[in-house]
């Protein structure tokens, strides 16, 4: 006859321990994930404005402190008013998020990766301000399908086309994904680009300019392809670059500016000493 098997050793002390600590994370991690499975909707004030209380108190906290470590200037269309928007930008930091706050009081709902909004304390943040998660590889159709039930509820979202920091250039952006120019299509809603025009560094002035808010007019009403789509995904893009290389020759036609005027003093001077 086989042999009876043996008998299962009882687990110690520490070993249940061990299981119970390991089964209260993995529910607290379930927790986490369940929460950013469906967008939290914010309703409208009696002025129509989307407003975030813990946005808002975070606002108040964060951004001073944010300012003085990583000093910046916002230039061009500094002031979005009520309403869904979308704002477009190219990414750096994790403080980037930091900029479009800086133009509304109304609440943003950010698109973050989503591993970032199972972290422990970012969760229930993230669960607060409504953020949207997107899986890493940009296959995530119920993120696009979240960020149109936000704007047509008349709030705001802010993404990163470039999907993650850029740590390789501070000339060329990331590869762009798609899917900005069909939320904006779908809900007509205007798309705010803004361009963060030097890599931040602390204690350095960091110039970031938005521009006017785009409206893909020529793609409403329409059925439009994937090539369509990537089309004016691609207007957006340019727009960026557009808007970096107007800074640039802006900043040095003014110190050429400036070049002059000291040539001049300097040369009248010279002429007031010969005489």
């Amino acid at each position: 006859m086989p042999e009876e098997e043996k008998e299962a050793k009882p687990l110690t002390r520490k070993e249940r321990r061990a299981a119970k600590k390991a089964e209260k994370r993995e529910k607290k991690r379930a927790k986490r994930a369940a929460w950013n499975k469906t967008v939290r909707l914010f309703p409208a004030n009696k002025k129509g404005k989307h407003i975030m209380r813990f946005m808002n108190l975070l606002r108040v906290v964060l951004v001073p402190l944010h300012f003085l470590v990583y000093p910046y200037r916002l230039l061009g269309h500094k002031k979005v008013g009520k309403g869904a928007y979308i704002y477009y930008g190219n990414h750096y930091t994790i403080w980037d998020i930091f900029y479009p706050a800086r133009t509304t009081w109304e609440g943003i709902h950010y698109l973050a990766k989503q591993s970032i909004l199972e972290a422990p304390v970012l969760a229930k943040w993230g669960q607060r301000i409504g953020a949207i998660g997107v899986m890493r590889d940009g296959s995530d159709i119920r993120t696009l399908m979240e960020a149109i039930k936000v704007l047509k509820n008349g709030e705001k979202i802010s993404m990163f086309p470039e999907g993650t920091r850029n740590k390789l250039s501070d000339e060329e952006f990331l590869p762009f994904h798609g899917g900005a120019a069909l939320m904006s299509v779908k809900t007509k809603t205007p798309v705010v680009p803004f361009v963060i025009c030097e890599r931040p560094r602390p204690f350095h002035l960091t110039h970031v300019v938005f521009g006017e808010p785009m409206e893909l007019t020529e793609y409403y009403g329409r059925k439009l392809t994937a090539e369509e789509y990537a089309e004016a995904d691609e207007k957006l893009k340019n727009r960026l670059y557009a808007m970096r290389e107007e800074y640039r020759a802006a900043r040095s036609a003014k110190k050429a500016k400036k070049g002059k005027k000291a040539d001049r003093e300097n040369k009248n001077a010279t002429d007031a000493e010969e005489k």
